[in-house]
Parts: structure tokens; C-alpha cells; sequence
């Protein structure tokens, strides 16, 4: 892969890492409403905030990765 090839495909991949943050708590946001709404149960709630803190780890181990390869890039 060339240089302009890796930029290309961290940006990439950052864009994707960004929409997966939003989208995960734009997703929980909604979750705590309805489930509020709703009247379900407590551990509904919490099975959300787990798959909230799942992507959300993912998200982080993703940026760690790029912040990775873009040092190596550089250096």
C-alpha cells in the first residue's frame, strides 16, 4: 500500500469509528427512553448499557489502532 493508500484507509476507517459512536448513543438514548416509556424492567436497561459499553470499547480499540499506524507511518 502506498502512502496516500494508507491515509485513504485510516480516514476511512476513522469515519467509521466516529458514525459507530454516534449511532451507538444515539441508539442507547433511545433505548432508555422507550424502555422508560414502555415500563419494561431494569435489566432491559442494563442489557443496553452492556451492548452501549461493548461498541463503545470496540470504538476505543479501534482508535488506539490507527493512532497506532499513523505513528508508524510517521516514524
Amino acid at each position: 500500500m502506498t502512502g496516500e493508500q494508507q491515509e485513504q484507509y485510516l480516514a476511512k476507517r476513522g469515519r467509521v469509528v466516529a458514525i459507530v459512536i454516534a449511532a451507538t448513543m444515539l441508539i442507547w438514548m433511545a433505548a432508555q427512553w422507550l424502555g422508560q416509556a414502555m415500563g419494561l424492567p431494569g435489566r432491559y436497561a442494563l442489557l443496553f448499557d452492556f451492548a452501549a459499553i461493548a461498541a463503545l470499547i470496540w470504538a476505543v480499540v479501534n482508535i488506539y489502532q490507527i493512532w497506532r499506524l499513523r505513528r508508524e507511518m510517521q516514524g
